[in-house]
């Protein structure tokens, strides 16, 4: 008989649901958050931003074979004008997600916020969500933390950078044929 977990699970503080498959939270997690990661069966950790993952994150990582792309290193640039990250990265990052090979994925940044809340919007964005929609949610996960030039991004983001891939998730598939229904 197995024995009965006693302890509570401590969720991330900025996790959440972006889509069946999709995941999001902040990189530095302890090792009661890394737990609560566990039933979800994470396949791949997609890094956002340069800063590394917390230690009890990296030991999940390595100890259940999760393929880990560090898209933040690749797409670091110090001189980004106004915005707040690349457009490579976003491009790179939305494509990955939309792979559905790729889940359960779960993206990370530093915060959780900067590049993981872009992301997720421009991902919103492609999705035709209403930019109200959007930025609500950017709010309610960057609380007081919330800058406008992000807001500015995923608005001004061109979603035709992004090439669609051919093995994109269930979830994207019925989202795309709802929005091409034809009109009565």
């Amino acid at each position: 008989m197995k024995s009965i977990r006693k302890e509570l699970l401590e969720p991330p503080e900025i996790f959440g649901i972006v889509e069946e498959g999709v995941y999001r939270s902040n990189g530095s997690l302890n090792q009661s958050q890394v737990e609560f990661l566990e039933p979800l069966k994470i396949k791949t950790l997609l890094l956002l931003s340069i800063e590394n993952v917390s230690f009890p994150l990296k030991k999940f990582v390595k100890e259940n074979n999760i393929e880990q792309i560090n898209l933040g290193l690749k797409t670091w640039q110090p001189d980004l004008e106004w915005k707040p990250v690349s457009e490579e990265l976003v491009k790179e990052a939305t494509e990955i997600i939309l792979d559905k090979s790729f889940h359960p994925i779960l993206l990370v940044c530093s915060s959780g916020i900067r590049e993981t809340s872009t992301v997720v919007g421009c991902l919103r964005k492609l999705q035709n969500w209403n930019f109200n929609s959007i930025i609500f949610e950017y709010r309610r996960y960057s609380t007081s933390r919330a800058r406008y030039a992000i807001e500015l991004f995923i608005e001004l983001f061109d979603i035709d950078l992004v090439s669609i891939p051919s093995n994109t998730p269930d979830w994207f598939i019925s989202q795309q044929q709802f929005f091409t229904l034809p009109q009565n």
